[in-house]
């Protein structure tokens, strides 16, 4: 039964204070930090790349860096992300005519690869092949680009029929997910969560942490019965 594992997103955090926010994060019971990279092509805003990520990682020791690549060419960025200290490279399959040689050159730099989804794509473009050798399955939940959007639940199916056919793979959800929509993304499977605003801007985040996990915990019991 994969486990929970909470990710909040960067995004959402004081730019100004990135690395104490991160430690924050942590302490609260964050195991994993979502990194939003975004090249202002695949998406139109720009939010941050490697030199950014790598001040990070030296500020932050230990920390897995989650990176939602946001990119057109995400080929280009994997040595990068990897010499930036990127634990897990995460590219959209939208962007890519390769997915399986992508995944293999994420895995030759000794990092996780995980394959997103948009709103609009089905969760079959994501194959039986390229599910088999990635590490991790990322399903929107709004479209990329700028947070804050409404969660579109309408996209939880995916995620259902992803955990059908990869019962063992870690599934994240990204997108307007908090304590309200917690229960539909862990009900369907989803057991790694990115939260931004909702755990950022809490009085209390390892409050909200903590919730979060035990609700997919929770679900993922039943998953395994």
């Amino acid at each position: 039964m994969p486990r929970a594992i909470i990710s909040p997103s960067v995004l959402a955090s004081d730019f100004g204070q990135l690395s104490a926010e991160c430690k924050r994060m942590i302490k609260g019971g964050a195991e994993w930090l979502h990194m939003d990279v975004m090249d202002g092509h695949f998406v139109p805003n720009i939010s941050m790349g490697a030199p950014v990520l790598s001040c990070v990682h030296k500020g932050v020791p230990g920390i897995f860096m989650d990176c939602h690549m946001m990119v057109a060419q995400p080929e280009k960025w994997v040595d990068d992300i990897a010499d930036a200290g990127g634990s897990l490279y995460c590219f959209h399959i939208e962007a890519t005519s390769n997915a399986i040689s992508l995944i293999n050159a994420i895995h030759a730099r000794n990092m996780k690869a995980g394959v997103a989804i948009s709103p609009d794509t089905p969760s079959t473009a994501i194959t039986d092949e390229i599910g088999a050798v990635a590490d991790m399955l990322l399903v929107m939940t709004v479209y990329p680009g700028r947070g804050g959007q409404k969660f579109l639940e309408r996209c939880v199916p995916k995620v259902a029929e992803l955990r059908a056919r990869f019962p063992e793979k870690d599934i994240e959800v990204d997108g307007g997910v908090g304590p309200k929509t917690i229960d539909v993304c862990a009900d369907a499977g989803s057991n790694v969560i990115v939260a931004g605003t909702a755990i950022f801007n809490a009085p209390n985040p390892e409050d909200v942490i903590t919730s979060l996990k035990t609700t997919v915990n929770t679900a993922q019991a039943r998953f395994s019965k």
